[in-house]
């Protein structure tokens, strides 16, 4: 059997939630174990935010899978793919700051943060227009 597009859908933001609870996971715990003495307090502080940041999105991204199904699709697949800019752009950006100490791409990071708000407008909008979240 042929999985249909919302199936397939579904599956691509399991596994994108899926990967962001995993690199979270990791990038905290090497960071909070492994590099506890090799980056600065200010360092660690981003590899948490930039952690904690992926992890509530990676969350979403389940949420939308598990809730993506009716006329609202288009909406969870614009705020899908918001969440996942964001996670690349805001957390990539700020372990990239943390591990290199490179600030020239740490002008992405708000790039990163403005692609989750923009997840989480269109998602609102598509709740007060009836459509919900899915």
């Amino acid at each position: 059997m042929v999985p249909s597009r919302m199936d397939r859908s579904r599956n691509i933001w399991i596994a994108a939630g899926a990967a962001n609870g995993l690199i979270a996971v990791a990038m905290g715990a090497f960071a909070a174990h492994g590099l506890k003495n090799a980056i600065s307090n200010e360092a660690l502080g981003w590899v948490r935010t930039g952690a904690e940041y992926q992890m509530w999105h990676g969350l979403a991204l389940l949420a939308l899978a598990a809730l993506g199904r009716g006329s609202a699709g288009r909406a969870s697949a614009i705020a899908g793919i918001a969440f996942l800019a964001g996670a690349i752009l805001f957390s990539g950006s700020l372990y990239l700051l943390a591990f290199t100490g490179w600030r020239g791409f740490a002008l992405v990071t708000p790039l990163g943060g403005t692609a989750f708000l923009v997840g989480w407008a269109v998602l609102v909008c598509s709740g007060f227009a009836g459509r919900g979240g899915g």
